[in-house]
């Protein structure tokens, strides 16, 4: 890594970790307590820009995925795989997040709602495909056979978003916020989003740079059995 790519990686996490801070700061110090739910409502502002970039993690992942089916070029996989493990944490985070709120809001951690139950199908969904890409060996094949696996694992993104529309559902569709409560939540959309992209791209060049580690270890290794045949 170039010294000005080391300046520019410390100054982006550098901001988006004042930024979290000072969302994080608005939030206990500045915006006012929910009547009705009292200072638990405070984790909305968290959990809803974290299941936001959920959705956007995923569709990184998507759109990798079909790259991958269309150029066959390995960097595509290395994205397809940063936006499969961000879209593990970040739904992890709202699964958490979400308990939270609902042990407060209905006296129970879990309920088996078309909302919950497709968010967590997300979850797993996305945990197999990077235990699937454990399985397979050959670079080629099991780029292929995760490309079309982040394809359809993509399908419950719009089930997750539609779940309390188009079925009868515990979890609310919309909340009514105070103006001082929408400019924290956007607020708060920032530095989340910042994590999420930099979180991708972290983890894209650390995949590519894997992979060309290993591309260059079956390189050497070839040549030499060449040299001794």
């Amino acid at each position: 890594m170039t010294k000005s790519r080391t300046i520019t990686t410390l100054v982006f996490w550098t901001v988006t970790a004042v930024l979290f801070a000072a969302a994080t700061v608005m939030v206990f110090q500045w915006t006012p307590v929910e009547a009705t739910m009292g200072p638990v409502q405070k984790i909305f502002y968290l959990h809803l820009p974290v299941a936001i970039n959920t959705f956007l993690a995923a569709m990184v992942g998507f759109i990798a995925s079909v790259g991958y089916m269309v150029s066959r070029k390995m960097w595509w996989d290395d994205l397809a795989l940063a936006a499969a493990k961000a879209t593990v944490l970040l739904c992890s985070v709202v699964l958490i997040t979400g308990m939270i709120w609902g042990r407060s809001a209905w006296g129970h951690w879990w309920t088996w709602s078309p909302r919950l139950t497709f968010s967590l199908l997300l979850w797993l969904l996305y945990v197999v495909y990077l235990v699937v890409r454990t399985s397979v060996d050959s670079p080629p094949r099991r780029a292929i056979v995760c490309a079309i696996y982040g394809i359809v694992a993509f399908l419950d993104v719009p089930l997750v978003h539609l779940s309390t529309r188009m079925l009868p559902d515990i979890h609310p569709t919309s909340i009514e916020l105070a103006d001082p409560m929408k400019l924290t939540l956007g607020v708060y959309f920032v530095p989340v989003t910042l994590f999420t992209m930099g979180l991708i791209h972290l983890r894209y060049v650390l995949n590519a740079r894997e992979r060309r580690r290993r591309e260059q270890r079956m390189e050497a290794y070839e040549a030499a059995a060449e040299a001794l045949a």
